[in-house]
């Protein structure tokens, strides 16, 4: 396509100056055939044309039409079409598996493709998957608003389906977004409950080191207690106590107007697809946290169509006009429970240890959204991990140290026993036979604040080191020999030293074999 100029360089130098198109072509540098189409067009329009001048000004507005339909494709070729076509299989596998909220959307097929070192437009990409399903897109028209920094932050739920450690899990975002900036901040729950609500603010505040001067929320029931009238509507005590510890005012959207707090209703969507569209399976669940924040650092980083910032660059403007941040809130649910014949306490349908000593007496529980504290005269006397199941026990077999000691036969098949998978294979390669000593050895471990995985790399070690049975004495000795000394000093590498460490050597070796010989007869 040739510019203007050199169309009306034609007309000039071929209808005034009486020039051929040969020369024509030689004097502008191109070729006599695009010179001799030209000039047809502007033939054909000036015979059509009373005026010379209404004819040139029609000339230089008419666009030439090229004959496409022999030209092939030369980005979007058989391989790339073979890797778009195994995106859209893929959404359509998390589509019948309910994920669609989770599906690739043509910007991020487009995306994956270019990590993949495949150089394509995204035009192209949207022309074939839009020919290949065979459907159009409609078009809405949004208002484009200007928040003032500082002003306001908007806060939304989302779902999303995770494969942890085999299992499909659903999981709920919270999700953050700053109306001035568009900075994204989203955390992982198991629910969607208030206190997820309130760790989910306390953890985004801290973030920040700053609090916004209002809150936006939709009619969610950990917000909205109850409707006043039409419009109005009561705040739960939940948010009353945020507001009062933050110094923050809310404001709720209408029913059914998610638009009214639409940078976050675009943040859920954005979040959930742009971390977990691609990558759905964790071994635990905090491995998809750290991937989450990941991808939340990498697009608040990202420039801005609209503004040519990133996200992170406009937060730093916006917390110069944002509200100091007090002392995280603490946020915890509390009850008073008796402790059952087990040595365990009920909570939300699962059971909980806490010590052996506490039968038919009643604790304080501390609920947490990922955690369980449970106290006695202000003593802690058990701390889990929450759980979200149903009637699960969740134990730990140092709750149980005495009435074991007391119960030898009564390991094996215990709940406590098979609650913990590092101990139960100590147990059944090591100590099969002798329950009492490895309760002993146990007690020893927990007096002295021995984790279980070293426990197992100590056991592990004696085997190795030729001793037929694993005793208390045995990982007593091995501790002590393991000990990293305070201050550490090398000694030279002299014919003295290396006699000395042989020696220290066989005379260790000896006292395990001694100690498992002792124990066996």
């Amino acid at each position: 396509m040739i510019s203007m100029l050199s169309k009306q360089e034609i007309v000039i130098m071929c209808h005034r100056d009486g020039e051929s198109q040969r020369s024509i072509a030689r004097t502008l540098q191109m070729s006599r055939k695009t010179v001799k189409r030209y000039l047809e067009i502007f033939y054909e329009i000036l015979e059509r044309s009373d005026d010379a001048t209404t004819a040139i000004a029609e000339y230089l507005s008419k666009t030439i039409r090229y004959n496409s339909d022999n030209r092939h494709k030369v980005r979007l070729t058989e391989l790339t079409c073979k890797r778009i076509d195994h995106y859209l299989k893929l959404n359509n596998e998390r589509r019948n598996s309910g994920l669609i909220k989770q599906l690739l959307k043509k910007c991020d097929i487009h995306e994956a493709l270019r990590k993949e070192g495949i150089e394509i437009s995204y035009a192209s990409v949207c022309n074939y998957i839009q020919k290949k399903e065979n459907k159009l897109s409609a078009k809405e028209a949004f208002i484009r608003q200007d928040p003032e920094a500082g002003d306001s932050i908007e806060f939304d739920w989302g779902e999303i389906k995770l494969n942890i450690g085999g299992k499909q899990t659903r999981l709920y975002l919270a999700v953050f977004t700053n109306c001035y900036s568009n900075y994204r901040y989203a955390l992982i729950y198991n629910r969607q409950d208030t206190l997820a609500f309130q760790e989910s603010h306390v953890s985004f505040f801290s973030h920040l080191g700053c609090v916004p001067r209002e809150m936006v929320y939709d009619n969610m029931r950990v917000a909205v207690k109850k409707f006043v009238g039409v419009y109005e509507k009561e705040p739960t005590e939940a948010l009353l106590a945020m507001r009062s510890h933050y110094q923050f005012t809310h404001r709720f959207c209408n029913i059914r107007r998610g638009n009214e707090k639409g940078h976050v209703e675009r943040s859920v969507e954005y979040v959930r697809r742009k971390a977990f569209a691609l990558e759905g399976k964790f071994d635990n669940l905090d491995k998809a946290r750290v991937h989450l924040q990941k991808i939340l650092d990498e697009t608040n980083l990202k420039k801005q169509q609209l503004t040519g910032q990133s996200a992170y660059e406009r937060l730093q403007i916006e917390r110069k006009s944002m509200l100091h941040a007090h002392s995280p809130m603490v946020c915890y649910e509390t009850a008073q429970l008796r402790v059952d014949k087990y040595s365990t306490i009920c909570c939300r349908t699962n059971r909980y240890s806490v010590k052996d000593n506490l039968v038919g007496k009643f604790v304080d529980i501390k609920i947490y959204s990922d955690k369980i504290e449970c106290y006695h005269e202000n003593e802690l006397v058990g701390k889990h991990e929450r759980c979200y199941e149903k009637h699960q026990w969740i134990i730990d077999i140092k709750h149980f140290m005495k009435t074991l000691m007391r119960k030898p036969g009564a390991l094996p098949g215990s709940v406590a026993l098979q609650s913990n998978s590092i101990l139960k294979e100590l147990y059944t390669s090591y100590f099969i036979s002798r329950p009492r000593d490895f309760m002993e050895t146990l007690h020893y471990c927990k007096e002295n604040n021995i984790t279980d995985n070293r426990l197992k790399d100590i056991v592990v070690k004696a085997q190795k080191s030729g001793a037929k049975t694993v005793t208390m004495e045995t990982v007593v000795a091995l501790l002590g020999n393991d000990q990293t000394p305070c201050i550490a000093t090398k000694l030279p590498d002299d014919e003295i030293n290396k006699i000395s460490r042989s020696q220290l050597q066989q005379t260790n070796n000896l006292f395990i074999n001694q100690s498992s010989t002792c124990h066996a007869n």
